[in-house]
């Protein structure tokens, strides 16, 4: 090997680690800020869109903590990050605790995307299992979407303000 060889492998696997770690870094979802997850915090409750039953749903957020419930046979309690940029404002929360008979969710993300109009949070994930993330809201033109849309409940002994 002569001199300059050694020296473009030497400076190539300096490189690599540093764009690697670079890649790396640039790929990872901080947690929200405090801005970010403010409008979200609290007990929100709703049904699915669309849905001819009276099931409601029970989200509850503290910090970046995602208590998902619909009874006590499907429930999940989630942390979760808002990737910084995405249109619309996505939420990926990561699966650590569950109802018995869904253990095999632990540590499972699922990506959902998010938005807030007129006090109303409306949720939109796939119902099918996927882990793409979904693109729209409209659940009648994506059939694997389910859509929820949940009233943020008043803390207790107070009212709540309108959240926009």
């Amino acid at each position: 090997m002569t001199r300059n060889e050694s020296s473009s492998l030497a400076a190539l696997s300096l490189l690599i680690p540093t764009l690697l770690g670079g890649l790396q870094s640039g790929c990872t979802h901080q947690p929200p800020t405090a801005s970010q997850l403010e409008r979200l915090q609290g007990t929100w409750v709703g049904v699915v869109a669309g849905e001819k039953s009276d099931t409601k749903y029970t989200v509850k957020i503290t910090g970046n903590s995602f208590h998902f419930h619909r009874d006590p046979e499907f429930w999940f309690r989630t942390t979760f990050t808002l990737p910084v940029g995405t249109d619309p404002q996505q939420l990926l929360a990561t699966i650590k605790e569950c109802a018995p008979g869904q253990e095999n969710s632990i540590g499972k993300t699922v990506a959902a995307i998010f938005k807030i109009e007129e006090g109303t949070l409306i949720l939109a994930a796939r119902g099918d299992g996927g882990d793409e993330t979904p693109t729209g809201f409209d659940a009648t033109e994506d059939k694997g979407l389910t859509r929820y849309e949940l009233r943020k409940e008043p803390p207790q002994g107070g009212s709540i303000k309108a959240a926009n």
